[in-house]
C-alpha cells in the first residue's frame, strides 16, 4: 500500500486553510486622527456608569481567577429574564457560543444552514468542523423560512437565524420564527442569535426566550456587547435545553469570561436608564437616517430593527467600495460589506445626531447632490 510523503512542516487539519478569517469593522482611516467609527454596531452612547464603575473595582481581582460558573452573572440573567440558570451558557462574546455549539454537534460531513447574508461567525465554527456551510436564499436580503427548511437536509444539525440579523438589519415577526420550528426535525438544533433584538419593538417580535423554555432544540443567544456597550469585555450568553447545555460545559474553556466583565455586565443588566436611552437614541436616528439615504438615491434595505442601516447604491454610477473609501478619508468609518456577499452596500451604524448629519453631508457630495 502506497504511503503519503510526509510533510516538510506541520499542516493543519483539512478545510482550515479554507476558511475565511473573520473581518471586523475598520477603526482606523489613513491620515485621520480620531474617525468616527460607525462601522462595527458598537453602542454609540458607550456604556453604562454604573458598567464602568463595576469593571473599575474589578482591578484589585486582577490576580484571581474568574468564577468558572459564572455564579452571580448568572443568577442576575435568570432572575431578570425568570429562566432557569442551570440552562445558561456563557461565552466570549455570543460568538464563542455559537463555536460551542458547532464544536458539540458537528462532525465531519455534517452541515448548517444559515440565511444568504449571514453573520460569518457562523459559518467560521461549521467549517472549524469540517462541515459544510449550506446557504438559504434571502429575498429582499429577509430569511425566508420556506427556503430555509428547503436547504435542509439529512446531514444538517443545525440551523442559525439571526433575528433581528446582521449586517442586513432585516427581521422575522415570531410566528414565521415558530413555522420554521415545527418544520424542522427534532434532532436539529435551532439556534436564535438575538444579538439585536433589544433594539426591535414591533409586537409582532419575539427574540423566542419563552418559546425556548418548553423546546428541546432551541437556544436563544444574547450579547452585552450591543445595547450594553460592553464589546471590549466580551460576554454572550444562551440559553438552552438542558441536554444542550450539559453538552456544551463540558467543552467550553473554563475561565471563558473574566470578573471585571462579569461585573460589569450585572450593573449593565441593571441599569434599565441607560438601555432605554440607547433604545430611544436608535429609535429617533434610525428613521432619520432612512429617509435622507433615501433622498440621496441609495436603495434602502427594510425593514431594519437594529443599531444600523445597511444602503445600496445604484448597479450603475457610484459604487459602495468609493463612497467607503470617500467617507472614510473624511474620517467616517462604515462598513463595506463585500464579504457577506453585498458588494453594492456599505452598513452604517447609528451615530450621534453630528455623527449622523455628517455621514449625510459627505454621501451627498459624494452623490453629486
Amino acid at each position: 500500500m502506497h504511503k503519503p510523503e510526509p510533510s516538510l512542516r506541520p499542516v493543519p487539519k483539512s478545510g482550515i486553510m479554507d476558511i475565511h478569517a473573520y473581518i471586523p469593522g475598520k477603526a482606523k482611516a489613513e491620515g485621520v486622527a480620531h474617525p468616527i467609527k460607525l462601522s462595527a454596531n458598537e453602542n454609540i452612547l458607550g456604556s453604562s456608569d454604573r458598567a464602568r464603575a463595576a469593571y473599575a473595582a474589578a482591578a484589585d481581582q486582577l490576580h484571581v481567577y474568574p468564577d468558572s460558573r459564572t455564579t452571580l452573572l448568572r443568577t442576575a440573567i435568570a432572575e431578570r429574564y425568570k429562566l432557569e440558570p442551570e440552562r445558561l451558557i456563557f461565552g466570549c462574546g455570543s460568538d464563542e457560543v455559537f463555536q460551542l455549539l458547532n464544536d458539540a454537534f458537528l462532525e465531519p460531513g455534517d452541515n448548517i444552514v444559515q440565511g444568504q447574508y449571514a453573520f460569518a461567525a457562523f459559518a467560521i465554527g461549521a467549517r472549524k468542523n469540517q462541515a459544510e456551510v449550506k446557504n438559504a436564499p434571502e429575498p429582499d436580503y429577509r430569511i425566508d423560512v420556506d427556503e430555509v427548511l428547503n436547504t435542509v437536509d439529512a446531514r444538517t444539525r443545525l440551523v442559525f437565524i439571526a433575528n433581528p440579523a446582521n449586517p442586513t438589519g432585516t427581521w422575522l415577526p415570531f410566528s414565521e420564527i415558530l413555522r420554521l420550528h415545527q418544520n424542522l426535525r427534532p434532532d436539529i438544533v435551532l439556534v436564535l442569535d438575538g444579538a439585536y433584538a433589544e433594539f426591535a419593538d414591533d409586537p409582532t417580535f419575539s427574540d423566542g426566550l419563552d418559546y425556548a423554555r418548553s423546546s428541546e432544540n432551541v437556544v436563544v443567544t444574547h450579547t452585552f456587547s450591543k445595547l450594553h456597550g460592553l464589546a471590549a469585555l466580551r460576554v454572550g450568553w444562551g440559553y438552552a435545553p438542558m441536554a444542550i447545555a450539559s453538552a456544551v460545559d463540558r467543552i467550553r474553556l473554563p475561565f471563558n469570561t473574566s470578573i471585571p466583565g462579569q461585573l460589569a455586565a450585572i450593573e449593565a443588566l441593571n441599569d434599565l436608564d441607560f438601555q432605554q436611552r440607547s433604545i430611544a437614541h436608535v429609535n429617533r436616528w434610525r428613521p432619520w437616517l432612512e429617509q435622507q439615504l433615501g433622498g440621496l438615491g441609495l436603495d434602502i434595505v427594510r425593514p431594519s430593527a437594529a443599531n444600523f442601516v445597511l444602503a445600496g447604491f445604484p448597479k450603475h454610477g457610484k459604487t459602495a467600495v468609493a463612497a467607503e473609501a470617500f467617507l472614510s478619508a473624511r474620517g467616517l468609518l462604515v462598513r463595506q460589506v463585500t464579504n457577506y456577499g453585498l458588494p453594492d452596500h456599505i452598513r452604517i451604524t447609528i451615530g450621534l445626531e453630528e455623527h449622523n448629519r455628517a455621514v449625510i453631508n459627505a454621501l451627498a457630495e459624494f452623490m453629486g447632490r
